[in-house]
């Protein structure tokens, strides 16, 4: 038993949320969720935790030591805190097999849990903006879910000048690899991984576990110069296929040539013409670094910078076909991002973007005053009465009888009218607009017809 004098602390990485803080959180999820209706996405929502397999299933047994897992007290089943939305959407959609809308659009805010050291911009637990579309094989997928996102980074005041999605293809990638940096078949999955990683480690840490999977010195040569490229995206919508070739590896003209005859390279071309007409083809940069470190990726995946480069991605995903089929459903072309609200909120307070939690709080329409020793009950059924109408109203809890004091903790809690009750008179209020400073005198029944028209300012 805890003595009368431990203190308490949340668990290193997760967060408490007091109501300034909760009303960030809100602004942000607010964002995020009215740039999805726009969009004609439904929200959904699932379990918490889920078995153990269904992350094993697509991840392998390697993911275990990332997950908060755990057996219930003497049963046979382990459960893990869900880490990513993306498995529960998969088995919600697989559940619903050919009853499933097609297209498939929802989207989903939930907690998410990760069983890994905290640092800045990661933590413990979060909360993350998925979308996703299933149903559609062509790259108009990718195209709505990216305008989406940028929607809601438009409603948050962000622009081009402060985040960029960098775009790839895991495919186009693969092909590269396989053909230009001389990796083995069996050693893809591993070359994709070290790609990820390659701006989180040391030159000579990733050169070495690049010969780990068969980069010889030409092969990670060819590598560097291919996963350097970056470049417009709007670059691939001018001109004929071949007009691209000198403006991304001009220094490697055999590779260029490759990498526009790629099918994946065609369809990042479509992407861009479809971003162009959504109106966001100046957010995205095609990099070809970008390959998105989960396996069940399977064609253009992107992933959300800030153009500084001092953050984490804000944002990644892609296109997973074959994921929904995997776990029992049709075959089913998907795509989808998951933004964190970690790396945003970093974001937004560094351009000065996030108003004070304080501002964004719920504004009271009124705060009755008075005595509760002489006008309690008096007060308790005008409260019921206004919140009756739809007003927001609250009231002091001090024991002072001194007006001025009142009239201080309304304004502090930025409501827009006091209604001070008078002990003598009955039936008869004073109405203050606080944020005017003038005043009427009105009947209790008239209350709440006087704060929805407003206080003219002729009123003493």
């Amino acid at each position: 038993m805890a003595s009368r004098t431990h203190r308490f602390q949340a668990p290193r990485g997760t967060r408490d949320f007091p109501p300034p803080e909760m009303a960030v959180r809100r602004h942000i999820e607010a964002a995020w969720r009215e740039a999805s209706t726009l969009h004609g996405f439904d929200e959904i929502e699932g379990p918490t935790f889920e078995h153990l397999d269904l992350y094993t299933a697509k991840s392998g047994p390697g993911i275990v030591s990332e997950l908060f897992s755990f057996t219930r007290s003497g049963g046979d089943t382990t459960y893990a805190l869900r880490a990513e939305f993306t498995p529960t959407l998969a088995r919600m959609v697989a559940a619903l097999g050919s009853a499933a809308p097609r297209p498939v659009k929802w989207f989903a805010i939930p907690c998410l849990f990760r069983a890994e050291r905290p640092q800045r911009g990661r933590l413990r637990e979060h909360v993350q903006w998925n979308v996703d579309l299933i149903g559609d094989h062509e790259p108009t997928a990718e195209a709505e879910v990216i305008a989406t996102a940028v929607t809601a980074l438009g409603r948050l005041g962000l622009g081009p000048a402060d985040v960029a999605f960098r775009v790839s293809h895991r495919g186009l990638v693969q092909s590269l690899l396989t053909a230009r940096c001389g990796v083995p078949a069996d050693r893809i999955d591993a070359a994709l991984l070290l790609l990820d990683r390659r701006e989180k480690v040391p030159a000579e840490v990733f050169a070495a576990q690049a010969a780990e999977v068969g980069l010889d010195a030409a092969g990670l040569t060819v590598l560097e110069r291919f996963a350097a490229t970056t470049i417009p995206l709007a670059d691939l919508v001018a001109g004929d296929p071949g007009d691209a070739g000198p403006a991304l590896l001009p220094e490697d003209p055999e590779t260029s040539a490759m990498l526009l005859a790629d099918p994946g390279f065609e369809a990042l071309r479509q992407l861009a013409r479809h971003l162009e007409d959504a109106g966001c083809l100046d957010w995205c940069r095609l990099d070809l670094s970008i390959v998105r470190g989960l396996a069940y990726y399977t064609g253009i995946v992107f992933e959300l910078h800030e153009t500084g480069g001092r953050e984490r991605a804000v944002a990644g995903g892609g296109r997973y076909d074959g994921l929904i089929e995997l776990f029992g459903g049709p075959p089913s072309p998907a795509v989808g991002f998951g933004m964190g609200d970690v790396v945003l909120g970093l974001l937004l307070a560094d351009r000065g973007l996030l108003p004070p939690g304080e501002d964004l709080l719920p504004r009271p329409d009124c705060f009755v005053l008075g005595d509760d020793t002489t006008d309690g009950r008096r007060k308790a059924r005008l409260l019921a009465t206004l919140r009756a109408t739809g007003l927001h109203a609250r009231r002091s809890y001090r024991s002072t009888t001194k007006v001025r004091k009142w009239l201080e903790e309304a304004t502090r809690a930025r409501a827009r009218y006091a209604v001070i009750l008078d002990a003598d008179r009955p039936g008869i209020c004073a109405v203050k607009d606080l944020d005017a400073g003038t005043q009427v005198e009105v009947t209790e029944e008239a209350i709440a017809e006087t704060i929805r028209r407003g206080i003219g300012p002729g009123a003493s």
